[in-house]
């Protein structure tokens, strides 16, 4: 117990506003360093109380745990008191813990003690998104958002059983019976992949969409030069702006973006 502070006080031991002041004179003493501008930097108060579970109760009542912004509001004070220019929006955090924190600074009187820090900046999370327009021709859908992660097929039909009876689904498909160009795109004509070290989308021409049979070109946005896929292995990097053209038929306008979201 903090027997030894109640002594040489000659304090009521079951007083929660003696401990209370008690603790805020300790409080006090710790950021009136902070003053001439240096407590602007401090976000985050952590205060760590650790006391014998018989005086939990007391020490919760001291520092009104059921409204941590009541005893928030007694340290503002000291702090307009004596020009300790806190930021608005500072925060305080009271923890009560089994034992000392380590790091923190201890009252020598009291089961208590401090710590300043920051406030955790959320992180931000960035997600890649890409839309792709149907500019010529006629698919399922007019545009189609697309995330990193999965494969994007690219062909003519949803559905479709190759050669080894496995089944292909085309997620960008373009049936035959919407318009008649649609006859001249492969059932497996391309598909996109995301390049996670580059973090770009890639287009890579499948079985059905490299000479001899049915093309896949890019015309680039940059210089309008167009490049043609004559191998499966080998991919595309596509930027904003840049048009997928399938078969000399379809016309697909690609463009991305970052959001940004914080947790």
């Amino acid at each position: 117990m903090f027997s030894k502070f109640w002594k040489d006080k000659q304090q009521d031991q079951s007083d929660p506003k003696q401990l209370r002041a008690a603790i805020l004179d300790f409080v006090k003493s710790e950021i009136l360093p902070l003053e001439g501008g240096e407590g602007r930097h401090m976000q985050l108060l952590k205060l760590f109380l650790f006391p014998q579970a018989e005086d939990r109760f007391l020490y919760e009542s001291a520092v009104q745990a059921a409204d941590p912004s009541l005893f928030k509001e007694e340290v503002q004070r000291i702090a307009d008191n004596y020009a300790v220019d806190l930021p608005l929006d500072w925060q305080l955090e009271v923890h009560f813990t089994a034992d000392l924190p380590s790091g923190s600074k201890k009252s020598p009187l009291m089961p208590v003690s401090l710590e300043f820090g920051s406030v955790p900046v959320p992180e931000v999370l960035k997600t890649e998104k890409a839309i792709l327009k149907i500019l010529a021709g006629k698919a399922i859908q007019e545009s189609y958002i697309i995330l990193p992660g999965s494969r994007i097929n690219l062909g003519r039909e949803e559905r479709v059983q190759l050669r080894d009876n496995s089944i292909r689904i085309n997620d960008i498909a373009f049936p035959a019976e919407l318009q008649e160009g649609n006859k001249y795109i492969s059932r497996q004509h391309a598909h996109l992949e995301w390049d996670e070290p580059s973090r770009t989308f890639r287009l890579f021409a499948d079985e059905g969409g490299v000479p001899p049979g049915n093309k896949t070109k890019i015309r680039s946005a940059a210089d309008e030069s167009l490049h043609k896929l004559n191998s499966i292995q080998v991919g595309y990097t596509l930027k904003p702006g840049d048009q997928v053209i399938l078969g000399d038929q379809i016309v697909i306008s690609f463009n991305s973006w970052t959001e940004k979201s914080s947790v």
